[in-house]
Formats: C-alpha cells, sequence, structure tokens
C-alpha cells in the first residue's frame, strides 16, 4: 500500500495484520471476518453482566466502532469466546515465593497456569536467600534462569509470548548480581528486570554514605557497600544494555490509595500498575487521535464534550470485565474483586499534539496534557462512585481509611464527599500502559504517552510465530501526508531521540500526581548521549516524584525492537 493510498478512516495494512494475528475470532462456532464483528463480540460479552444489555451493548460497541476507545489485548482476543480457559486480564503480579523447594515448586506451577493461560506475570525475588546462604540455596539469579526457561519453554509449545518482570530490593545481598544479570546478550530473554529503590538508598547516595546489605530486610547483618558504587552501577548497566528500570517502592507506597490493607512492591510487566501479590490488571485506553477536529489546521480543537462520556462507558466496560473473565488462580480472582483495580489510560497523545499543533516538549502540550488527564481523572471517579451507587462499593472499602490516602486528598473536593456518602466500585482506577499492539491496531498511533519515536522506522514484530521486520509511519505522520500532500513535516514533529531526556520527564511527571495507579514510559535517548547526562535522568525522576524509570539507549545487549532508517516508496504499513 502506497503512502498516497492511505485513508485515515480505514484500516491501515499493519491494523490488519495485528487483527488477523492477535484479535480475530477463527476458531469459534462464528468466524470473523471483519473487524466490526470483532468489536460486535466484545461489546455483546462486556454488556453480559448489565441488567439492560441491549442498551450497554450498543453504547460499549459506539466507543469500540469508532475507535475512541481500545480495551488492552486479552479483552480484544478473549471477550465473548466460547469453551476456552482463558484470562481477559493482561498481567499479574504472583505470589510471594516461599524460599524452600515446595515454595518454589508452587510457585512455579502457579506461574506457568499464568502464563499459560494469557497473563504476563511480575514476581519479586526478594524473598529468597542469597546466593550461598546455605548449600540448597541458589540465590534470586539462579532462579531467574529457572523462571525464563519455563517461559521459553511454553513459548515453543505454542503459548502466547510470555511477558515476566523481576525485582529486588536494593538492600537485598545478591543485587549487584541481579544488576548484572542481563549484561550478556540473549540472557533472560522473557524478563524485564527492575530494582526496589527506596528513599533511604537516594539519601544514601546523596549523601555518599554506606548502604548495608542484608536478608532479611531490616537485619544487621550482612555486608556493607558504598552506596554510589550500587547506584553507579545499575546505571552503567542500564547505559550499556537498557536494564535493570527502577522502582521508586517508597513513592509508590506514599501514593497508594490501599495503603491501608496493602504493601507494594512490584508491578506488572511493563510497570504501569503496581501491584499486591495476586494483583491483576484490568487496561484500556482512550484513543486521542480520534477526538480532535479539522486537524493540522488553524482551527484544530481537541473534542472536550466526548470526553466524559468516553470516560464513563470504558469504566463501566473495565469493571465488567472483572465480572466475566476467567483467571488462571483462585487467589487472583479474589484479590481482584477484593479491590476491583482498574487501569484506564491513553494513547495517542503525540498524534493528538500535532494535530492541535504543539511541539511535544512544550509548555503548552504540558499544560494541555495535565487539563487532559484531570478531567479523565476526574471523570473515571465520578463513574466509579455513580456505580457503587448502582452496584455496590468494592469489598475492601473503608470510608475513613480511604479518604484520607493522599491521592484521593488530591481530588476535587466535591468528589471526596461523594466518595465520603456513596463509596466508590474500583479502589483505582487510571493507569497510562504502554498500549503496544492496540496502538498498532488503531492505525500505528504513537503508543501510550510516548513521542513519536520517528517520522519512519522498521518495527521488529512477530505474527504466528514468525519475525518480520516492517517499514512503518506514525498515525500523525501519515494523516500530514494526507492533508498536506508534499509539504514538509512541521517542527512541531520531533522524534523521541531528537527531544532533550528532560522533556521525557516533564511530561511523565506532569501526568503521574493525576494517575492513581503509575505510568509505563520509556525514555528513548540517541546512543551519542553522555553517560554523565544518562546518569542525572534517574535523579531528576527521582526529584519529579516518578513512580519509576526506565530509559533505553540503543545497545548491543538487547536487540532494538524499533529503528529508525530509511524506509520505500510502497510502506507495508
Amino acid at each position: 500500500m502506497t503512502i498516497d493510498a492511505f485513508d485515515p478512516d480505514q484500516l491501515s495494512p499493519i491494523s490488519i495484520r495485528v487483527w488477523e494475528s492477535k484479535y480475530r475470532l477463527f476458531n469459534d462456532p462464528i468466524r470473523e471476518t471483519t473487524i466490526e464483528q470483532s468489536w460486535q463480540r466484545v461489546a455483546s460479552a462486556l454488556a453480559g453482566p448489565e441488567k439492560q444489555q441491549a442498551h450497554w451493548r450498543r453504547q460499549f460497541l459506539q466507543v469500540l466502532s469508532d475507535w475512541s476507545f481500545l480495551p488492552a489485548g486479552r479483552i480484544l482476543a478473549g471477550a465473548g469466546v466460547e469453551n476456552h480457559r482463558i484470562t481477559l486480564l493482561n498481567c499479574f503480579v504472583m505470589g510471594a515465593i516461599r524460599d524452600s523447594v515446595p515454595g518454589i515448586s508452587r510457585s512455579l506451577r502457579q506461574s506457568a497456569i499464568t502464563l499459560q493461560q494469557g497473563g504476563g506475570i511480575g514476581l519479586d525475588f526478594s524473598s529468597l536467600q542469597p546466593a550461598g546462604s546455605s548449600p540448597l540455596h541458589q540465590g534470586p539469579v539462579a532462579l531467574l534462569q529457572v523462571w525464563d526457561g519455563l517461559c521459553a519453554a511454553l513459548v515453543a509449545e505454542g503459548s502466547r509470548r510470555g511477558a515476566m518482570l523481576a525485582s529486588l530490593r536494593c538492600d537485598h545481598p545478591d543485587i549487584e548480581a541481579f544488576v548484572r544479570a542481563k549484561r550478556q546478550a540473549a540472557r533472560l530473554t522473557h524478563f524485564n528486570l527492575s530494582v526496589q529503590i527506596s528513599d533511604d538508598f537516594m539519601r544514601a547516595v546523596a549523601e555518599d554514605t554506606d548502604w548495608p546489605l542484608c536478608f532479611p530486610s531490616g537485619t544487621a547483618t550482612g555486608p556493607i557497600i558504598r552506596a554510589r558504587d550500587l547506584w553507579e552501577l545499575i546505571l552503567q548497566s542500564a547505559y550499556e544494555g537498557g536494564e535493570p528500570g527502577v522502582l521508586f517502592v517508597d513513592s509508590i507506597n506514599r501514593a497508594n490509595n490501599l495503603a491501608y490493607c496493602e504493601h507494594l512492591t512490584t508491578t506488572n510487566p511493563c510497570g504501569e500498575v503496581p501491584l499486591p501479590p495476586f494483583g491483576a490488571c484490568d487496561l484500556g485506553s482512550i484513543n486521542l487521535s480520534r477526538l480532535v477536529s479539522r486537524p493540522f489546521s488553524e482551527a484544530s480543537a481537541f473534542q472536550w464534550q466526548r470526553l466524559e462520556p468516553i470516560c464513563t462507558t470504558a469504566v463501566r466496560m473495565l469493571d465488567n470485565v472483572l465480572e466475566i473473565s476467567h483467571f488462571p488462580l483462585r487467589q487472583q480472582r479474589c484479590c481482584a474483586l477484593q479491590s476491583r483495580r482498574l487501569g484506564l489510560g491513553i494513547t495517542g497523545l503525540a498524534d493528538c499534539l500535532q494535530m492541535l499543533g504543539m511541539a511535544y516538549d512544550s509548555p503548552e502540550a504540558r499544560q494541555f496534557a495535565t487539563e487532559l488527564m484531570t478531567r479523565i481523572r476526574d471523570a473515571a471517579y465520578a463513574a466509579s462512585v455513580d456505580l457503587a451507587g448502582e452496584k455496590g462499593c468494592f469489598p475492601g472499602f473503608d470510608k475513613k481509611a480511604y479518604l484520607q490516602s493522599a491521592y484521593i486528598r488530591s481530588l476535587p473536593a466535591a468528589l471526596q464527599q461523594a466518595i465520603g456518602r456513596q463509596g466508590i466500585r474500583n479502589s483505582h482506577l487510571l493507569a497510562i500502559a504502554p498500549a503496544g499492539s492496540i496502538s498498532l491496531l488503531a492505525n500505528n498511533v504513537c503508543s501510550g504517552i510516548e513521542p513519536m519515536f520517528s517520522p519512519g522506522y522498521w518495527r521488529h514484530i512477530s505474527f504466528a510465530g514468525q519475525k518480520e521486520s516492517l517499514w512503518l509511519e506514525p498515525y500523525g505522520v501519515r494523516l500530514w501526508r494526507h492533508f498536506k500532500p508534499g509539504q514538509a513535516l512541521p517542527a512541531t514533529m520531533v522524534a523521541a531521540g531528537d527531544l532533550p531526556p528532560r522533556a521525557h520527564l516533564e511530561m511523565q511527571a506532569c501526568l503521574q500526581p493525576l494517575v492513581d495507579n503509575a505510568i509505563a514510559k520509556t525514555i528513548n535517548v540517541r546512543a551519542d548521549l553522555p553517560f554523565a547526562r544518562f546518569r542525572d535522568i534517574y535523579r531528576q525522576a527521582f526529584q519529579l516524584g516518578l513512580k519509576g524509570v526506565t530509559v533505553y539507549r540503543p545497545n548491543l545487549v538487547r536487540p532494538n525492537v524499533l529503528e529508525a532508517g530509511q524506509g520505500c516508496k510502497l510502506s507495508v504499513c
């Protein structure tokens, strides 16, 4: 398909490929031949728990068919599928790993069941004794390889591509080995690694003091290292190999609406939802590229009047997912229904800004994004309060404790009062996910809150187990060329690597206080960025109050999924 043939209201070739390989129903009594049939299947399934099914089916179908709301991939693939024990939840955090042969075996079995049924997993390995503490204890890094082999075996037998995140406390005696674990190419390929960073550790780094490593955490025994040495090791590993990321766990727990009844140590594989043991991700994204009228003109405008109804409908849809989804484990069902956590987010932010004539790194773009997320927050919380009146509060709701949480106290007074009167259906409502596959499905909008990666780039992707390299252009670029044929791209269309790292951080930082879960964002930097500037990104992220940060610099250890380069006139997508 040529660029000139692009029609913004039609599915692009990449959208069709993604739909056919990931979301189209083949093996059910009804074989889908159009994506409209997929929308009808999903809308009907999600309306199932409603008393007024026909009404809500129409409402759900509207936001799906106009592409304004994109449920996460597991929902699109599995909702309404008969006779299949698959989960509609994209990912989970697994239970604590008990440090014994039976305990490790149980955790492996639970992980295998969850991965096999389509869920990615996050694991906290901090409960495991350090390597060499006894002949029976191999340590967290050795067990990472066991889990990685498990995931590889499941993928080989035809399960969905496994996604796993492993995290470890920054005071665990094996933390240095954990940080180095992926420095070799093609090692632990099914894992993302993150270090749980505490405020005390960051204080020790700032003051250049010693840092005790201990097991269990808080005990007085163990080796002592220099905090800055460990911090430099983390940053040098990330600079050279893209990992590990960091989770600022004290910031995560301070902002947790359920801090009164749970402590969070790790997240789902992409980091947008910190979860308790056996917690689940229930995700969907508002497609901002569909909410701009008269794009790339002086009269361009964001359709604010459409935003609140979409949020309200999306919250109800995601809440219903919890009612109809299969859960791989009984503990996961109990945990999900106890809090009814949701993760409503956004995608296509960069395309939206481009269509409105705003540069991603401009103050007006951050002001727009802040207003946008504020309205989404308020609409989502109002919708959940209304649902509580109709269907009941989440079982773990403790009115006094919930209203005292830091995030809830940041809501408008009217919302706090409404929660006090009526309760709330969902403990958490907002998360900004990477939204990778669903953004490709939606004509390749820039995923999540990421800036445009490049005006044109190669994407290395797997379809039905076969790896392919496709030349792609972002939705905003193709739309510009559709409306402005022959004209050069405007200065507002800046690639991610050409933005200063601070621009990435400031966009994430202006949105994080408005998001009750977290934000998955990768700060893509150029290969020639000096280490001194790379190092400073992490310090700034902590000072800005982010819950976590991942920075990616092209390297020889991790293969690039996206590569900027020269394309061809006959663009595949």
